[in-house]
């Protein structure tokens, strides 16, 4: 395994296309989700934002929307930086589970393909720190690979927790493995969070997207 900053900055330069043409559903997800954000939404948060390949059609839509971008790895925010000379955009390189994301500050939440790296305990207090960002009415976008079956998932985090224990890796630090969930637990998970509801939209292979409301 590779320390998660260090395996996305090696790969910054070809992964526009890797998403895109590599990944299944990606492409499809990329401009689903950007159909997906609400009307109205004036700012909005990006968690794991990358290169910012999700963008391109939300600001087509919503050219002066301001973005909050957060990701771990700077030669991404760089390249995000590049292609949106002009935009209203504050970047911030770190780690979004510390960052101080605010209280009722943001319209709109994204993430794409991002949080398949991290446990359940993670990620709910994750998504309660989105929900709290979020204004009344706000939504969450998480578009992220998700698996079919309990024993899919069982067998990624079991393969993780392995390869851990044999190299002396902690669980609080940051590598790249992909333990995905199933849809029935990350709904779960939306829920023990705080939000009102959620609901998978849309699934391309095992790219899906599910929307989590506050009330």
């Amino acid at each position: 395994m590779e320390k998660m900053d260090e395996f996305f900055a090696v790969r910054a330069e070809g992964y526009d296309e890797h998403m895109l043409n590599e990944v299944g559903g990606c492409r499809e997800c990329y401009a689903k989700m950007a159909e997906l954000v609400p009307v109205g939404t004036k700012n909005l948060l990006d968690l794991g934002c990358g290169t910012g390949l999700e963008l391109k059609g939300i600001f087509e839509r919503f050219p002066d929307v301001s973005v909050t971008g957060i990701d771990i790895t700077k030669a991404m925010l760089d390249r995000l930086s590049e292609k949106y000379q002009g935009k209203n955009i504050i970047l911030i390189c770190g780690d979004y589970f510390t960052a101080d994301l605010g209280r009722e500050c943001f319209d709109t939440a994204i993430s794409f393909q991002t949080m398949h790296h991290f446990s359940h305990e993670k990620k709910i207090g994750l998504y309660r720190k989105i929900r709290d960002s979020l204004k009344s009415g706000g939504v969450y976008i998480e578009c992220d690979y998700m698996v079919e079956t309990q024993a899919e998932e069982d067998k990624w985090y079991s393969e993780n927790a392995l390869i851990r224990k044999e190299q002396g890796i902690s669980d609080d630090e940051f590598y790249h493995y992909d333990t995905p969930c199933t849809i029935e637990n990350q709904i779960k998970m939306f829920k023990t969070a705080g939000f009102s509801s959620a609901e998978k939209v849309f699934k391309i292979e095992n790219t899906t997207i599910i929307i989590a409301k506050k009330d």
